[in-house]
């Protein structure tokens, strides 16, 4: 039992003013023994010189963060950055979509709008209409209740969100992901709880997908596993399921008890349509599959800063997706309380108003039209150059990145002579490149691949 200090005089106190004056006492007391310790202290003592956090060493750079950082202290005019996924202009510049400024001054000339909280699962209008962009407007998972949308930290936030619900209330802690997968992947699961294993996706004989190997994995992983799935655009490799494999996948998934977390991340930004690249989720929502789906708005509204997203987790009922929410609130409110209200306020704007949401999908494809034409250039470039291998994959694999196949000394060799940065294990990112830029890659490709083994 709790018991209350007796004070220096010996005197027990019971009633809140005794408890504050022994309070005060032991202050004073303890400031005494303090300034009394102080006086036989030397003031180029230890402690007082060195940090308590003197033992913590430097941590490495995020790898694809980091070469950033690289390529900003190279004072080289040639120098080129295919390592973060962020969309670039021919010339080079980032890009503010034209929907967006025309939504973001909607907003700003809207006099009524406040900078109240928002409640802990987002702006509702920006959660249902999020859900319809990915699960279909005419989805019978949203028209019967069984969907919880929550906003949150654009895609990793989502993912982050999904893993502490399943670390807390799913019976199965083993989540599998695909080998290779974002760098960010595994450690969001892990420090979430989670515990992770991989399974194979990227065949590097072939670039492409070994589909074989994933199909055995997956077979061979315990019943109610969770399996991460990149809902289309693979990261970092670029190459995607067909369709007829997904169908392949959601049969084996269904009949192990497999639990789907979609990462959905390049949502229009892989074959230039919203709809094309739902259908992997759409397919296993259509079975009655409950899932999760982690929705981000960066690459596809080039909103990359303003840090939009959302997580969707589809239940067998209303009642339990009810109360699935109510969950996802005790996980949200201890780790960012609510989330920010300009960014889903943008993507709100713009999804309700048809005109708006027309002119976003001629720029969204534009975008990715623009990367497909990147693609063809570095390919033809490479022909025209007769670097040894077969270049293919490059137009073969889909979205952002292009998995080239190149090994890291040939990524230093690049970087070193040819000032190109990308991550160590040959990913570059195509929306980094332009027509004046391709023979630069081309040629230090070429380089690489004949000279570095």
């Amino acid at each position: 039992m709790h018991r209350e200090l007796s004070s220096p005089t010996g005197l027990g106190s019971s009633s809140p003013s005794d408890r504050r004056l022994n309070a005060l006492l032991r202050h004073l007391s303890s400031s005494t023994m303090d300034s009394q310790n102080s006086i036989s202290a030397s003031p180029t003592s230890a402690y007082q010189n060195d940090s308590v956090f003197s033992h913590v060493v430097r941590a490495p750079e995020d790898p694809i963060l980091g070469v950033t950082v690289a390529y900003n202290k190279d004072p080289s005019p040639v120098k080129l950055n295919l390592g973060v996924g962020a969309y670039r202009t021919e010339e080079g510049k980032p890009l503010v979509l034209n929907v967006v400024r025309k939504a973001e001054q909607q907003l700003a000339n809207d006099r009524s709008r406040v900078k109240e909280y928002l409640p802990i699962v987002g702006l509702a209008e920006f959660n249902k209409l999020s859900a319809k962009l990915i699960f279909g407007a005419d989805s019978p998972a949203i028209r019967e209740n069984r969907v919880t949308t929550v906003q949150c930290l654009s895609g990793t936030g989502s993912l982050r969100v999904g893993a502490e619900f399943l670390a807390r209330h799913y019976h199965q802690r083993i989540i599998y992901i695909p080998l290779p997968t974002w760098g960010n992947h595994p450690k969001v699961f892990t420090l979430a709880g989670l515990s992770v294993k991989t399974y194979r996706y990227y065949d590097p004989a072939t670039h492409g997908l070994n589909f074989q190997g994933m199909l055995e994995d997956l077979g061979s992983a315990p019943a109610g596993a969770i399996v991460l799935l990149h809902a289309c655009a693979h990261n970092p490799t670029g190459v995607d399921p067909t369709l007829q494999q997904w169908e392949q996948i959601r049969k084996l998934m269904s009949s192990k008890g497999l639990l789907p977390f979609f990462d959905s991340a390049y949502q229009g930004f892989a074959s230039g349509s919203l709809d094309a690249d739902a259908q992997s989720v759409r397919m296993f929502v259509a079975d009655g599959s409950e899932c999760f789906v982690a929705q981000s708005y960066a690459k596809n509204l080039g909103l990359y800063g303003e840090r939009v997203g959302a997580l969707s987790i589809v239940c067998k009922t209303a009642d339990v997706a009810g109360r699935v929410e109510s969950q996802l609130k005790l996980v949200i409110r201890p780790m960012y309380s609510n989330p920010p209200i300009h960014g889903a306020s943008i993507v709100a704007a713009i999804l309700r108003d048809r005109d708006l949401f027309n002119e976003w999908t001629i720029e969204l494809k534009g975008m990715a039209d623009r990367i497909i034409s990147m693609r063809h250039q570095l390919f033809d470039a490479l022909r025209a150059r007769g670097t040894p291998g077969d270049w293919s994959h490059i137009i073969k694999q889909i979205g952002m990145f292009t998995f080239t196949g190149l090994n890291s000394e040939q990524v230093a060799f690049m970087t070193r002579e040819y000032h190109i940065y990308m991550t160590s294990d040959g990913r570059i990112s195509m929306a980094g490149l332009s027509s004046k830029t391709v023979p630069h890659l081309a040629d230090a490709i070429h380089a690489a691949v004949t000279r570095v083994a």
